[in-house]
């Protein structure tokens, strides 16, 4: 059973979420550090599309990403019960176990449903999970949305078909971590500090 935010989270019905897919050639495979999740090194190209942050200004994802600052990335929608939920309290609690480092780690969540994702709900969404200046949310049209799903090889159709895959980048133009299926917050803080280590990164305030 995980717990995220201290609440139990069952996993019936969820064992199977994040089950292996098939990996872009530029993918690593990597042994699992956790029991549900399997994490994976890969280079990925950012794609030049513009994405509408949840405060209502428009920005082009390249320069978002690639301000200096490790990045840690989901693809989440609203209206999600399931994967998103715990997705985004895993995020915080991570946020929340940053301190004061917080404000040096850009986190980034992109929705999948940007038509019934406005700025106005993504702004709420992110409230409810008390998301700082350093967690933004992106909407945007549907076409950038899919582009940037793509980009990341987790684009599975629709929505319905969405798993639970976290990135984390340590640095512009270093490889991505991609854990697929479902990381704790302190593996996920884990892995961070291990890849800030491995790259020699030099975090970027703001």
């Amino acid at each position: 059973m995980l717990r995220l935010l201290g609440v139990a989270a069952p996993l019936i019905g969820l064992a199977a979420v994040g089950a292996a897919f098939s990996q872009e050639s530029s993918e690593q495979s990597a042994p699992p550090r956790a029991s549900h999740s399997f994490m994976s090194s890969a280079q990925y190209t950012v794609p030049d599309v513009r994405l509408v942050r949840d405060d209502g200004k428009a920005v082009a994802l390249p320069e978002e990403m690639n301000d200096g600052r490790p990045v840690v990335l989901n693809f989440i929608y609203t209206t999600c019960s399931t994967i998103c939920p715990l997705m985004s309290q895993t995020l915080a609690q991570f946020d929340h176990e940053l301190g004061a480092d917080r404000g040096r780690v850009h986190l980034m969540s992109i929705s999948i449903d940007p038509e019934e994702d406005t700025v106005a709900r993504l702004h709420a969404y992110a409230q409810k999970f008390h998301a700082g200046p350093e967690w933004q949310h992106y909407t945007g049209t549907a076409q950038a949305s899919l582009t940037a799903q793509r980009a990341f090889n987790v684009w599975r159709g629709d929505k319905m078909g969405h798993s639970s895959v976290t990135f984390v980048r340590a640095a512009p133009g270093t490889p991505w971590l991609r854990i697929e299926g479902f990381v704790t917050p302190g593996e996920l803080l884990q892995q961070y500090h291990h890849l800030l280590e491995q790259s020699g990164a030099t975090v970027a305030t703001r």
